[in-house]
């Protein structure tokens, strides 16, 4: 089995190249400019942790189902297979605030309707209702709830989660998980403390371009690694 060394270095590159930029990741900058910055980051990161874990765990068990040798074969098509489209999406990119934009459009359908009071007036409610409400009532408040569903349901299916399946397949689980996390949260962090104007800075195209170098050096990797049936 792969040291847990190894299944967290991997981990922790692969989720820090393949989250930054990412839709989520723009998300989170935008909302933590509009609602409290502690409520975005406990429910975008709560998401992000949970479909971490989530995610290892289905790699985990793969092997369980199929022998392990043809995992082993699935995720090196998958490394490969996603460094080929990282590779494309960066030479592609016909323009990084293009994303940027399209989410903050998204996010603005939803909160336009909510802006007719001044800025004053809102900080000053929500003193008052957090005075009012019980410390369970502030946590699981519909700020965090919105974080957390736009985070989860934003990363579910995405590139980022099946390379983590892969991943979780082929090395130490526990690991993966480590450096998952830890890679969620710089980025989510990084996300929610800098704001639209970090985000707007990121080059998409160089990320893509790296995540998509990684990707197909981890395939290399596990091609040349021998593995038991």
């Amino acid at each position: 089995m792969s040291s847990v060394v190894q299944g967290f270095t991997k981990s922790l590159a692969m989720t820090v190249l393949s989250e930054i930029g990412d839709k989520t990741f723009f998300a989170a900058a935008i909302l933590a400019m509009r609602h409290p910055r502690r409520l975005v980051l406990s429910g975008c990161l709560s998401a992000l942790i949970v479909m971490t874990i989530l995610s290892v765990l289905v790699g985990w068990a793969a092997p369980n189902l199929i022998s392990r040798k043809w995992s082993h074969h699935i995720t090196t098509l998958l490394f490969f297979g996603f460094g080929l489209w990282s590779l494309w999406d960066g030479f592609k990119d016909e323009g990084e605030a293009e994303e940027l934009a399209e989410v903050e459009a998204k996010l603005d359908a939803d909160w336009k309707p909510n802006t007719g009071t001044t800025k004053k007036s809102n900080k000053d409610d929500d003193d008052i209702k957090k005075q009012k409400q019980p410390f369970l009532s502030q946590f699981f408040s519909p700020i965090l709830l919105k974080a957390f569903s736009i985070t989860f349901f934003g990363e579910w299916g995405d590139k980022s989660q099946l390379a983590t399946i892969g991943l979780a397949a082929d090395e130490n689980p526990f690991g993966v998980v480590l450096g998952g996390i830890l890679g969620q949260a710089l980025c989510t962090i990084a996300a929610v403390v800098g704001g639209k104007s970090l985000a707007a800075q990121i080059s998409e195209k160089v990320v893509a371009l790296s995540g998509g170098a990684l990707f197909i050096v981890f395939g290399i990797q596990s091609f040349l690694l021998t593995v038991e049936s």
